[in-house]
């Protein structure tokens, strides 16, 4: 009975790294899928909403001395289309 026993927790100890890492996959692909998107109808291309976006627009909501923070998809159509001018003239802004 010990040896199955002992058997039983080494399996489930051997297991257990390779289900957290699994887990860990499923989270980062949920969470990519659930970013939003914009498409630019100037440069006919997509940019997916991320971290790196939100920092470089709240750069571009400084540069222009925006005293309230509003988000982009609250901005009038011609302000997103400046902000996307104002994006692929600063590629580097990640």
């Amino acid at each position: 009975m010990s040896r199955t026993l002992s058997a039983l927790i080494l399996g489930v100890a051997l297991c257990a790294p390779a289900v957290v890492v699994r887990a860990d996959d499923d989270h980062e692909h949920h969470e990519r899928e659930k970013a939003k998107r914009y498409y630019d109808n100037d440069r006919r291309d997509y940019h997916e909403w991320n971290e790196n976006e939100n920092r470089a627009y709240r750069h571009w909501l400084e540069e222009r001395h925006e005293r309230q923070v509003r988000e982009f998809n609250k901005l009038n159509r011609e302000q997103q289309r400046e902000y996307w001018r104002w994006r692929h003239e600063h590629p580097d802004m990640r």
